[in-house]
């Protein structure tokens, strides 16, 4: 096992009157595998990856759907991945994203897209 430091800060508020706070902590940190299996045992070391792997993913999916990724691009784009591989920075379609993301929006927001494209289209 082998000593680590955490440490998170917690932003100034202005609003609250809060300064920025930091913390930290020293824990044990094991080096191997099977220094971690020994320690917490694999269920323990399978439950927490799977847990990241889950956030890991939910965050791609959001911010897919934040560009105007549709289903097929979502599944497409991260249908492959692999747990603690990066993934590298995937091609979209900006026509083809902006027509999933007018497509899904409201038909207030819809009727801002097209007066946005209106009004491009006029300064040509």
């Amino acid at each position: 096992m082998k000593k680590e430091t955490i440490t998170a800060t917690v932003p100034a508020d202005k609003e609250k009157g809060t300064p920025e706070m930091t913390a930290s902590l020293v824990v044990d940190f094991a080096t191997t595998l099977e220094e971690a299996k020994a320690a917490y045992g694999e269920e323990a070391i399978l439950t927490n990856a799977f847990a990241n792997w889950r956030i890991t993913l939910q965050s791609n999916i959001r911010n897919g759907l934040r560009r105007g990724e549709d289903q097929t691009a979502i599944q497409a784009r991260l249908g492959s991945a692999k747990m603690g591989v990066a993934q590298k920075g995937a091609v979209v379609d900006p026509v083809q994203a902006y027509l999933a993301r007018f497509q899904s929006a409201t038909p207030e927001v819809q009727r801002q897209m097209l007066a946005e494209l209106q009004a491009r289209a006029a300064k040509k």
